[in-house]
């Protein structure tokens, strides 16, 4: 998880930095972090993007990882991921039909659907905040 805390650091939009690091048999796969589509301005360049109360400008630090390894040829099938913020329903869907069996995360953001459907998937969830997860690894 810190390694994914680091990786944060490099996001874009201010609202909220978060940090995601894939991994299988204790080796990095792909890392990932909140920012704009390769190419086009930043929210720390051009301001937020906002719809519905949040900055849309900006691609989810799981999405960039899950890509990132797609674009280097990784699979990253029966991995773990690492994210500083728990997935959003969006980010959990891309997760689950990526293969990745296990989801650890730093402190909860606003979706408990993830609880019932990783539930149903057979996905691990391990919530480090200590409210109700599983136990740290």
């Amino acid at each position: 998880m810190n390694i994914a805390r680091v990786v944060a650091t490099r996001a874009t939009c201010d609202r909220k930095h978060v940090g995601a690091v894939i991994v299988r048999d204790r080796c990095i796969l792909a890392t990932g972090y909140n920012g704009s589509v390769r190419g086009l301005e930043h929210c720390d360049e051009a301001g937020h993007m906002m719809e519905d109360g949040h900055c849309v400008r900006t691609i989810h630090a799981e999405a960039n990882a899950i890509i990132q390894a797609a674009r280097h040829g990784t699979s990253i099938e029966n991995s773990g991921i690492y994210i500083t913020a728990s997935p959003c329903w969006s980010c959990f869907r891309m997760i689950a039909n990526a293969g990745i069996r296990r989801i650890v995360f730093g402190e909860f953001y606003r979706d408990e659907r993830i609880f019932t459907y990783a539930a149903k998937l057979g996905i691990e969830l391990v919530d480090l905040t200590g409210s109700g997860g599983a136990a740290p690894p």
